[in-house]
């Protein structure tokens, strides 16, 4: 039978947190007792003297052996002194293991939780001594900041990148053993110092740590943060759900209901192998760790919460947008339209500046969101009036803000995304996935389109999962739009025409709809006019510009036109033509969630579809190029809808070219079809009738 082995670990952290139990670790039978001395080296000193004839192997907690950044490697005084009394059992501070199991676990979130480190904004109390996890960020984020000088130096100064730190490093050497004086140490400098860095933490989602560093730091710094640390006992998370953290993430194991750090794991690895530390490989490592079965820990102190962020980018429709700001509204009360013009021309150069920033967005999966709507200065008329590269270099100068804030993907929104190629430029020189919204554009204009249809009451309700006895036209059906609402029509109409100059086109879409919806009934027309009269539903979606693409007088009385070109196929004096007939330009989105943020035309937690997109691929974690380009894939058009539904989204409003519409003026457009309808119906009825009576009076002369 194999004797029992001590190994004990007397680290310089809390000695509440301290534990004793027997276990039978890699073939061996060990005594493990962990001993906290509250950072009292002295005593330290003393229990190290007193086990190095006792023990097995000895684990050294808190401190490092040292730590390389770079070229550059240090060599911790502290650590170095300690063990320096220890002469005969094994002394290790598990420093290569511990590295391995903070690295690993982070990797193992960021697959886990999918993308979770993108663009995070990172702080390391110490990228000297965490130089390998701050590697491994790296490759997720860049948005890193180091307090190194801050806390090393007391110099009001943070490191933001790989390459701030590397060249600290280059000249750390030369200070240090350097420490304030105590009569700074202890006054307005480590005042000034604590300070910053609780200003440092305030702006981070993710704080790296030595958990008992955090200890002094409280709700303001802490809430809604994600923190990278080790040895995190039972009473440590309840310490840090009190505090608000969401998310700890630690590499060390569980044994036996204990925390095992790093350096007592590693002691124990050497008392049952009998290596020294310096022996141990990387191979030894990872034969041990996966022969354990050892699994990195991501802990929720108060129940899962997990939250994303994006950025949408927003701009004034016309001058009237710049009257929200008070200044701009005395001055336009009493200045010349001219003076205006010239305002609305200086405001195109005007850097993007955060207009709103957006929370409360929560999905019914639990995941929540939040934002920022950032805006660019030019109307519709300055962002046409330039050349695509002005608007370009505004929007990745959008970008550049929403990197820094932490958004993780960026939305155009209005005329932005039309400019030039439709966002494919922006995306490829943008430090963060761009998505026009285009998609759930699509989506909810045809959402909108289906709902309204229904909502007038002027059609068969369909039972069960039959098919709306409903005729719809699609009119520039074989462009990027219209071709994704004629396969989505395909699925849900009793009868789709589809029109296009484009024959050959047209002959091929058709194939392709049949081949996904092989019982759709389909009919091909060169021209809008030859069937529209018959319609219940048109959708226009072509490139016309202006061109009159239909004739809204031989519209049907009650059809439903859903204009999803952009400019608008229908301008609002065509509208106003036939207001028996109601004509969307537009779905909006009902948010999930109590929504703040400032308005921006639309009811309390409302949005547009294509601000509602990059929401949507936030909450699901999808960070990256979703719609960009003038050519939409129906199947991403389906896609989103579905990830909308499963984040909580509704269809809020419908809305046409002078808004969303009330109940009453759905209703009242009703009421005008069946007026217009029944009057046809009696005109038909009327000219009928003198038909009728000819007839019987040439049959009547036919008689015998």
């Amino acid at each position: 039978m194999n004797s029992v082995k001590t190994v004990v670990g007397i680290s310089l952290g809390s000695s509440a947190h301290d534990f004793e139990f027997s276990t039978h670790f890699l073939g061996a039978h060990l005594q493990v007792r962990r001993f906290g001395t509250d950072g009292n080296l002295a005593k330290a000193t003393r229990l190290l003297k007193y086990w190095d004839k006792r023990a097995a192997a000895i684990g050294l907690g808190v401190l490092k052996d040292g730590y390389k950044a770079g070229a550059y490697k240090f060599i911790d005084a502290d650590s170095a002194r300690l063990k320096a009394v220890v002469h005969k059992a094994p002394v290790t501070l598990g420093g290569p293991l511990n590295d391995i199991l903070q690295e690993w676990a982070v990797r193992h979130a960021q697959v886990e939780l999918g993308n979770y480190f993108n663009n995070a904004r990172t702080l390391f109390f110490s990228g000297l001594k965490h130089y390998k996890l701050a590697m491994s960020m790296a490759e997720y984020t860049d948005n890193l900041a180091f307090a190194d000088p801050l806390n090393q130096l007391g110099v009001p100064k943070l490191l933001t990148s790989l390459q701030a730190l590397q060249l600290y490093a280059s000249g750390a050497h030369y200070v240090k053993d350097w420490s304030l004086p105590s009569a700074l140490s202890s006054g307005p400098v480590k005042e000034w110092t604590r300070f910053l860095l609780r200003k440092a933490m305030q702006k981070a989602s993710v704080v790296v740590a030595p958990v008992h560093e955090l200890d002094e730091f409280g709700l303001e710094e802490l809430a809604g943060k994600t923190v990278i640390t080790s040895t995190v006992s039972d009473t440590r998370i309840e310490t840090l759900a009190a505090k608000g953290v969401h998310m700890v993430i630690d590499g060390a194991p569980v044994m036996h209901g204990h925390t095992i750090g790093p350096d007592l794991l590693d002691a124990m690895i050497c008392a049952a192998t009998g290596k020294q530390p310096d022996e141990l490989l990387e191979d030894d490592y990872l034969e041990i760790i996966i022969g354990l079965a050892l699994t990195p820990r991501i802990l929720y102190p108060n129940g899962f919460k997990r939250v994303n962020r994006f950025a949408f980018v927003i701009h004034p429709l016309s001058q009237e947008y710049f009257k929200k700001i008070k200044p701009i509204d005395l001055l336009s009360q009493v200045s010349p339209p001219v003076l205006m013009n010239s305002l609305e021309k200086i405001m195109a150069y005007a850097p993007p500046f955060v207009y709103s920033r957006v929370s409360g967005i929560q999905s019914p999966t639990g995941v929540e969101v939040e934002g920022w709507l950032i805006s660019v200065g030019g109307t519709p008329k300055e962002i046409m009036r330039h050349s695509p590269e002005f608007t370009y270099r505004r929007l990745l100068d959008a970008a550049a803000m929403a990197k820094r804030l932490g958004a993780q993907i960026m939305g155009l929104g209005a005329f932005t995304k039309v400019v030039g190629d439709a966002g494919v430029t922006v995306a490829k020189r943008s430090p963060l996935p761009i998505t026009t919204g285009n998609s759930y554009s699509a989506s909810g204009a045809l959402w909108a389109a289906h709902d309204a249809l229904l909502r007038m009451r002027l059609l068969p309700m369909p039972k069960g999962r039959q098919r709306v006895k409903f005729k719809a036209m699609v009119v520039g059906a074989t462009g990027a739009i219209g071709s994704v609402c004629a396969r989505l029509l395909a699925m849900v109409a009793e009868e789709v025409y589809l029109v296009s100059p484009e024959t050959a086109k047209l002959l091929s879409l058709k194939d392709a709809i049949l081949q996904e919806t092989p019982d759709a009934k389909l009919f091909l027309s060169a021209h809008a006019d030859k069937d529209i009269a018959d319609m219940d539903m048109i959708v226009t979606a072509t490139s016309g510009a202006g061109k009159k693409v239909l004739d809204i007088m031989k519209v049907k009385p009650g059809c439903v036109i859903t204009d999803v070109a952009r400019p608008l196929d229908l301008p609002a004096s065509e509208v106003a033509k036939r207001p028996d007939v109601l004509v969307i330009e537009s779905g909006e989105i009902q948010l999930p969630g109590d929504v703040q943020m400032k308005n921006i035309g639309l009811p309390q937690g409302v949005v547009y579809a294509c601000l509602a997109e990059t929401i949507v691929l936030a909450l699901e974690g999808r960070f990256e190029n979703f719609t960009v380009g003038r050519a939409i894939e129906w199947e991403k058009v389906r896609e989103i809808y579905q990830m909308g539904l499963k984040h909580g989204m509704k269809l809020a409003a419908i809305s046409g070219v002078n808004g969303p519409f009330s109940d009453e003026e759905i209703e009242k457009v009703r009421e005008l079809a069946l007026a217009a309808r029944a009057q046809k119906t009696a005109k038909a009825v009327k000219t009928s009738q003198p038909l009728k009576v000819a007839a019987r009076k040439r049959k009547a002369t036919r008689l015998p």
